[in-house]
């Protein structure tokens, strides 16, 4: 197998050929058709998140065809197509796993950070967390729904009801979920960086009624706000745009420090959430949900061997939607 290998963390990945792995009991192995390139990857590779493994294989929105089973595997076939996301095994024994909370597992590993990704021709991942497919809709498109979908889906039904529903960074997770909301009937508010009119042409595209800058109030009150840009400074800017009583949701699994900011915004039974990670059911749930939606993913693909020139592109913003890893 081949893979991007990051062999230290602010290093460039490098492509690497590694010995072929076979599943374990309870894995598959797959092999790699494609592979969404996420902001958390940027997190990873940049040392933001603690105790990360390296050297270690990035990417957590694997789509793969299932090539290996290992010992007490069910409900899985060779050649069926599957995904892996970013929670890539939990305990099942913790008191957050045995109360429906495994996103918040005492002992979980995470694909592409503790346990070798999706950057490669080949992956291992335990068989209880590959989520299949079926057969409707490229390998690519499906990509990006794994993560970004799935984190946005949890955000979203953790904003409530919200009738007008903001949205703050419009890439890869808001342009997924702002095609959900629209589905649902609800109003979607997009904010982007100052300026970004290109940005904010693409959100109307999407269905948002509205869309300006950060710094800009709403038209009207917001029920909730969903954060999917890892900026500190845009909570308070979140909770001065909802009304009272409203949410304010951090996607994001990092994030710059939240500034200060007067008790009065907090004020009103306001609430800041965040979310961690996903659960088993989120996956099933969504990827129910996807197709009888009609989601249409915006992509950019990139030869496997051009992690590094993707990685870049996220981070200075020079796509919308989503960058995909082609094998």
């Amino acid at each position: 197998m081949h893979a991007m290998v990051l062999n230290a963390l602010g290093e460039d990945l490098v492509w690497t050929e590694l010995p072929d792995r076979r599943p374990g009991p309870g894995e598959i192995g797959l092999k790699v058709t494609a592979c969404g390139v996420c902001r958390t990857d940027l997190h990873v590779i940049d040392g933001e998140l603690a105790q990360p493994r390296v050297p270690i294989i990035p990417g957590h929105e694997i789509v793969g065809r299932i090539d290996a089973i290992g010992s007490g595997v069910t409900g899985l076939v060779l050649g069926q197509r599957v995904g892996v996301p970013w929670l890539g095994h939990t305990c099942g024994t913790c008191p957050y796993c045995r109360d429906a909370h495994e996103n918040l597992c005492d002992t979980p590993e995470f694909t592409g950070y503790t346990r070798d990704g999706g950057y490669a021709t080949a992956v291992i991942a335990d068989a209880r967390f590959a989520f299949p497919l079926g057969e409707t809709g490229e390998d690519v498109a499906l990509a990006p729904l794994l993560c970004a979908g799935l984190i946005g889906w949890r955000s979203l039904v953790m904003a409530g009801k919200a009738r007008r529903l903001g949205l703050y960074g419009f890439g890869a997770a808001a342009h997924i979920i702002a095609q959900v909301a629209h589905w649902q009937g609800r109003a979607v508010f997009a904010f982007t960086q100052k300026g970004d009119t290109a940005s904010q042409d693409f959100a109307r595209k999407m269905g948002a009624v509205w869309a300006g800058g950060s710094d800009e109030a709403p038209p009207e009150p917001l029920d909730a706000a969903i954060l999917f840009a890892p900026v500190g400074a845009l909570v308070p800017a979140a909770l001065r745009a909802v009304r009272k009583g409203g949410r304010v949701v951090c996607a994001g699994i990092h994030m710059s420090d939240i500034p200060s900011f007067p008790y009065a915004l907090l004020w009103e039974e306001r609430q800041v959430l965040s979310v961690a990670n996903l659960t088993r059911q989120d996956g099933i749930d969504f990827l129910d949900l996807a197709p009888r939606i009609g989601i249409v993913t915006r992509t950019t693909t990139y030869p496997l061997q051009q992690a590094n020139r993707a990685l870049d592109d996220l981070r200075h913003g020079r796509f919308d939607g989503a960058a995909v890893l082609v094998p």
